[in-house]
């Protein structure tokens, strides 16, 4: 059976896939990167054999692909999956973070402010990749306390995956980012009012695809 992400444990493939994912993710690793097993096994201290796993891993999750004579590299954009995926946390996200709503303490409202005030400051520095990584923790101040513990763990695969595909800075539109700045702010005064779940559910997903909007102009 082909080991995944959550039956890995922790070693030498997990600290491959960590090193690795992290660069994928953030862009330091860019489409088209190959990825030469003997450099990256020096530079994190251990054998080819665990930077293997980690690479088919990441291929099994699309991060990856393998080039006839060129061999291991990072995935070039694929619109459909990328769609696909923010479609996915659009929904998920959108009911989980509804679930949530009524166990938010005003310390989460807090926080989710203070983030979206980070947000607008990275959006002034022209920071993508902050950005991007402030909005994943404002989202999961409100889903984290959602009840359903398979639902929180389907929405963090998705958003794991979405980090993955979006190659860092896809989607970030500064027009756009500032808009979604009105929205969270929007979110939080649902939250607060006790708005009904419904409501929340559909401001949320609406958010989501109104991002996938703006990276994919059609």
């Amino acid at each position: 059976m082909a080991r995944t992400l959550e039956t890995l444990a922790p070693g030498k493939a997990r600290l491959a896939y960590d090193y690795l994912n992290e660069r994928i993710s953030d862009g330091t690793f860019p489409p088209g990167h190959r990825l030469v097993l003997g450099s990256i096994a020096n530079q994190i201290g251990v054998s080819t054999v665990p930077v293997r796993e980690a690479i088919r891993m990441l291929e099994a999750e699309g991060a990856v692909t393998f080039e006839r004579n060129v061999g291991a590299q990072v995935s070039g954009l694929n619109p459909e999956l990328f769609s696909q995926t923010l479609e996915s946390l659009a929904v998920l996200g959108g009911y989980a973070t509804a679930s949530a709503a009524p166990h938010l303490t005003p310390a989460d409202l807090a926080d989710a402010r203070q983030i979206t005030e980070s947000m607008r400051q990275a959006i002034d520095a022209l920071d993508a990749v902050a950005f991007m990584d402030l909005n994943a923790r404002f989202h999961r101040v409100l889903y984290r306390r959602c009840p359903n513990a398979h639902l929180l763990e389907l929405v963090e695969r998705t958003r794991h995956r979405l980090t993955q595909v979006r190659h860092s800075t896809l989607g970030f539109v500064p027009e756009h980012a500032r808009s979604s700045l009105v929205e969270h702010e929007r979110q939080i005064e649902l939250v607060e009012s006790g708005a009904p779940h419904a409501e929340i559910e559909a401001a949320i997903r609406e958010h989501h695809l109104a991002t996938l909007r703006a990276a994919l102009p059609r």
